[in-house]
């Protein structure tokens, strides 16, 4: 397995929002095993479509952006689903550049190959629901066993690495199960620093998918201030 069979979707060559606080490009694999209401890679779900950017548009990128990118982001789809997401961002790192992952934690076993060969260096992870109401919002069974595995993978790591960082995203929409402020209040308690509260948007999700609803602002600013109290390190707003 290399760097070359890892199947992607597409690629930005300079984003600002990806990383907090870098200057990246991001990698958007192909392929998901979660089938998101809100998601806003929808068109980039189905794993049986092949890439359609080579990886050597990855490094052809990187050779001519030294000094002006920080890193590069591993976003999908989901990326760890992926054998090939290792060599490539080990060439990444190769290259002399940070590496960053988006992921929604589906496979934690990869994620922790990942952290543990040292090949990412800040990771940006969704929670979704409470483990019980998971497969309620992903549409898979046994989801909310994995996603929470993934979580305790990163804080591990963190606890062990100081200087590690991360983000554990929590993604608000009108017809979810209504859990956000319980996932926010047990991350708090497992001693979460940094929590970014999201609001869903209807660009790039599935055409029957839905951001608003009567009363819906009020209801998420209710949620933003219950969240807020919560005394998180670093506590995100994303509702653009």
């Amino acid at each position: 397995m290399s760097s070359a069979d890892l199947q992607i979707a597409g690629l930005t060559a300079m984003s600002t929002v990806d990383w907090p606080g870098k200057l990246v490009a991001t990698v958007f694999a192909q392929g998901c095993p979660w089938n998101c209401p809100y998601c806003q890679n929808s068109a980039i779900l189905d794993p049986r479509t092949p890439g359609a950017v080579p990886f050597t548009a990855v490094t052809a990128l990187l050779s001519k952006r030294h000094g002006l990118l920080d890193g590069v982001v591993f976003s999908g789809g989901e990326a760890t689903r992926q054998l090939g997401v290792v060599p490539a961002a080990r060439q990444v790192k190769e290259m002399g550049f940070a590496v960053g992952l988006h992921t929604a934690g589906p496979y934690p076993r990869r994620l922790a190959q990942l952290l543990d060969a040292g090949l990412v260096d800040w990771v940006g992870i969704d929670l979704k629901a409470t483990r019980a109401n998971y497969p309620e919002v992903v549409r898979r069974s046994g989801s909310g066993a994995k996603a929470y595995e993934s979580l305790a993978v990163v804080l591990d790591y963190a606890r062990i690495h100081p200087d590690f960082d991360y983000e554990v995203r929590i993604t608000a929409f009108p017809d979810s199960p209504g859990e956000e402020y319980q996932v926010a209040e047990y991350a708090k308690q497992l001693g979460v620093r940094t929590l970014a509260l999201q609001k869903a948007r209807e660009l790039g999700a599935p055409p029957d998918f839905q951001a608003h609803r009567a009363g819906w602002d009020a209801k998420f600013a209710k949620l933003q201030s219950d969240i807020a109290k919560l005394g998180f390190n670093n506590f995100i707003v994303r509702a653009d």
